[in-house]
């Protein structure tokens, strides 16, 4: 059996590794081990915030247009369950924006809700 040596194998392991540390502080982006360990813990925290993103924006959405329809005189829920009732299928993305930029079209789209409701 002949010997295997691995080391073009080896250092093209250890580089991939070293690129995607890289910027990182210290040992972490120079030393295999600690960027062994610095990568998988972000690549961790990589896949799992991709997930929490979707649930930040849409609470973030839904707090927008709560502040939004407050001074009309509903709040969140009794809204949304107006606009199902109303048949508007507009997201909660939607709804957000045009709360900001466009308050009277958002207006008219509560009004709209409401005598539907």
């Amino acid at each position: 059996m002949s010997r295997v040596k691995r080391g073009f194998k080896a250092r093209k392991r250890r580089n991939k590794i070293l690129k995607l540390a890289k910027g990182y502080r210290g040992g972490r982006s120079k030393l295999f081990r600690t960027a062994t360990e610095s990568v998988d813990r972000a690549l961790k925290f990589a896949y799992r915030d991709r997930r929490v993103r979707k649930r930040d924006f849409r609470s973030l959405w839904i707090m927008r247009i709560n502040a939004a329809v407050r001074p009309i005189g509903l709040n969140y829920s009794q809204f949304m369950g107006a606009m199902k009732k109303a048949g508007i299928e507009l997201d909660r993305k939607v709804l957000s924006e045009l709360a900001i930029s466009d308050p009277k079209a958002f207006e008219r789209i509560v009004e709209e809700a409401r005598s539907a409701a």
